[in-house]
């Protein structure tokens, strides 16, 4: 038995950024950074200072390039190969994070993450969700690297749109609804009855902290109940996939979220915010009751997460549409991990479900 269980280090605190030369130093004398566009430009300059007076060279800072795709690893590689840093810096999301562990797994080089947004727990796990140059998601893989440090600068975190935060509390809350389910396939360990508990903890800490963190960071604040949920949403939360590994995967309601991103009119739709959605579909699927449905939504309405399929801009689907949906949800291996056969007739109902349930809420 073997687990990848997580970061080698996490820290989080304000002002990190002026001390990332430091923790670079501990892996290399020579970083390269890779990261989203915004990410970089929030990160640059106090970045920069901090090389300097780390003395750690500065290979550059290049874009990841928008999708986490296997084209765009490759690309990155070869960057890495020509330009030679003794670490890779991955800045941004949760898709640059991805791409940028995927090319550290590539070129075997030490990983440090910086995530400037708290949307989902990519930074603290081993596996890169991949897609193709289009948005449309292919795989989940492991050809990719834990990151050795996790650097987070909560004053970062709390200048970003609140709507990153809420995804990642959509994310994170399908940690329990999902592990909850998987974990049925498989015999009873401490790992994964250890990462089951840690789930359900994490749930009810969002319900109760979640809430109060969205107002708080909509005034680009930090309080005690951010940096909980922060904390929650990247190293907790990521920490369930390291101990229950693939016991506690994912489950229907990642892979409604994949068969949904066929839709092209969902991708300005976060992450966590269709994965929630994702969540509520699940629940019918499980045949779970209105009444427990409706109480989610009503935390949802809280923190303002999407609960119907309208919330994330789709509407008038076809027939063929709807077909689609179903045949391409099935395939993706998330789905596996329910506990019984899916169909694609079932995913349609499911769906359907959790958006007539939805709607009904929202005409009262």
């Amino acid at each position: 038995m073997y687990t990848i269980p997580g970061p080698g280090k996490y820290v989080r605190e304000a002002g990190l950024l002026e001390e990332v030369g430091s923790y670079i130093k501990e892996f290399g004398d020579s970083a390269l950074f890779i990261g989203g566009k915004t990410a970089l430009s929030v990160v640059e300059t106090k970045v920069k200072n901090s090389l300097d007076n780390d003395k750690v060279e500065n290979k550059g800072f290049e874009w990841y390039g928008g999708e986490c795709s296997w084209s765009q690893v490759e690309r990155l590689s070869q960057i890495v190969q020509e330009k030679k840093p003794q670490v890779i810096v991955a800045v941004g999301g949760g898709k640059a994070i991805d791409t940028v562990k995927a090319v550290a797994y590539a070129v075997k080089l030490p990983v440090l993450a910086i995530p400037t947004i708290a949307a989902t727990c990519a930074p603290a796990t081993p596996i890169a969700i991949m897609y193709d140059d289009e948005g449309t998601f292919i795989e989940i893989s492991h050809r990719s690297k834990a990151p050795s440090v996790v650097l987070v600068d909560s004053d970062v975190i709390a200048k970003a749109s609140h709507r990153f935060l809420v995804a990642g509390i959509g994310d994170t809350l399908a940690k329990w609804f999902e592990s909850s389910v998987s974990v049925k396939k498989s015999q009873p360990t401490a790992l994964n009855r250890s990462a089951v508990k840690l789930a359900n903890e994490l749930y009810h800490l969002l319900l109760e902290k979640g809430p109060s963190a969205v107002e708080t960071i909509k005034q680009g604040r930090v309080d005690q109940s951010v940096n909980d949920v922060i904390d929650s949403i990247i190293l907790i939360s990521g920490s369930v996939s390291g101990y229950g590994g693939d016991d506690c995967r994912t489950a229907a309601a990642h892979a409604i979220y994949s068969g949904l991103t066929i839709f092209p009119e969902i991708h300005d739709t976060y992450h966590g915010e269709i994965v929630a959605f994702g969540i509520l579909s699940q629940l019918v699927l499980e045949g779970r009751s209105e009444e427990e449905i409706r109480e989610l939504i009503a935390f949802y309405q809280k923190v303002e997460l999407p609960y119907t399929l309208e919330d994330m801009a789709v509407k008038d689907l076809t027939p063929e549409d709807w077909k689609r949906l179903g045949e391409v949800t099935v395939e993706i291996e998330d789905m596996a991990n329910m506990p019984f056969a899916v169909t694609p007739d079932m995913v349609v109902h499911a769906v359907q479900g959790a958006d007539q349930i939805g709607r009904k809420v929202k005409q009262q």
